[in-house]
């Protein structure tokens, strides 16, 4: 009678605890969405007579050295301060070394790329990184998924072709043939580097995944880690090219302060999400992102949307409910 009673009066409690997870798990989510979506519409807030003020690879500094101050006031805030007055062991800290390097390499292929094609191309092909993060979170993770969680990503995969397929405008010809070269142009070299760069994408982001569900650290010493790295290359990328009349926050406005404060709760709720969801979810976060982006678009900088957009709005729903149902 007693067990039976206990089960009984815990059922609520349990009921309720379950019930406020998920709606902080969907306020997370929500949030996220609304900060990926937000990135592009703010740059192009910052443009003056059409270019960018500031210099974007101060800009990732700034970011990578906000999450860090904010990783560290949260570790002191939240857990026995001893930890850091031991130097840790270079083989515990050295894993959190390799997203830094990873993400800073596609940094700079996504610069490079854009000689070998136009930005539109980039754009639709950019979404097999949805496809190599599956795989290699198949594969590297040991995580089987269903057959229907996997006509889940394509259908996510799918979606971000259509959505970035409706935005190329390909239908006014007169603008196109009134280009000297063809507005749609990719070259081997480029294909090529377009598929290294979706696979680091991928990669960086299993490996960040398994580096910190395998460590039973506190996650702010683990962002403390990661972060240390990602100021110090981001840093050093920084100063080598930089140009010597540049000042570090010359052009910064009120507008990239907000843009450097969303990125940098961006990578720690994405932190969350790799320690306690899985990279997937991540790609749920990316592709939604995506409406948001061309809603504010239209909102906010007066861009027309397609009745395509309908398209991925439906398959990225049906591609929800076929993952986690």
């Amino acid at each position: 009678m007693i067990v039976i009673q206990n089960v009984g009066a815990s059922s609520p409690a349990r009921r309720r605890r379950q019930w406020v997870k998920g709606l902080q798990w969907a306020v997370l989510l929500g949030l996220m969405i609304l900060i990926y979506g937000s990135h592009a519409p703010l740059i192009a807030l910052t443009k003056v007579d059409g270019q960018v003020p500031f210099s974007p690879s101060s800009c990732v500094v700034m970011i990578e050295l906000a999450k860090l101050l904010i990783s560290l006031i949260t570790f002191l805030l939240t857990e026995d301060m001893s930890a850091l007055c031991v130097p840790p062991p270079i083989v515990l800290v050295a894993p959190y070394a390799v997203p830094a390097v990873l993400y800073a390499l596609n940094n700079n292929l996504v610069v490079l790329m854009q000689a070998y094609m136009d930005p539109s191309s980039y754009q639709v092909l950019s979404n097999l990184k949805i496809a190599s993060t599956a795989l290699l979170y198949s594969f590297c993770l040991g995580k089987r998924l269903r057959p229907a969680q996997w006509l889940a990503l394509g259908l996510l995969l799918g979606a971000g072709v259509c959505h970035s397929y409706s935005s190329l405008d390909l239908g006014d010809r007169k603008w196109v043939e009134a280009k000297a070269s063809p507005r749609l142009h990719i070259t081997a070299w480029g294909l090529f580097l377009v598929l290294v760069y979706c696979f680091i994408s991928g990669l960086a982001a299993v490996y960040t995944e398994r580096v910190l569900k395998s460590q039973r650290l506190p996650l702010s010493l683990q962002n403390l880690y990661l972060y240390v790295f990602g100021v110090a290359i981001n840093g050093v990328s920084y100063l080598s090219s930089v140009a010597g009349e540049h000042h570090f926050l010359q052009g910064y406005s009120g507008v990239v302060w907000v843009i450097v404060a969303g990125q940098a709760a961006n990578g720690l709720l994405m932190s969350v999400v790799l320690k306690h969801g899985s990279g997937i979810t991540r790609l749920f976060v990316i592709s939604s992102s995506m409406l948001v982006n061309a809603l504010l678009s239209w909102a906010i900088l007066g861009l027309q949307l397609t009745p395509l957009f309908l398209l991925p709005v439906s398959m990225i729903g049906l591609a929800a409910y076929l993952y986690y149902r």
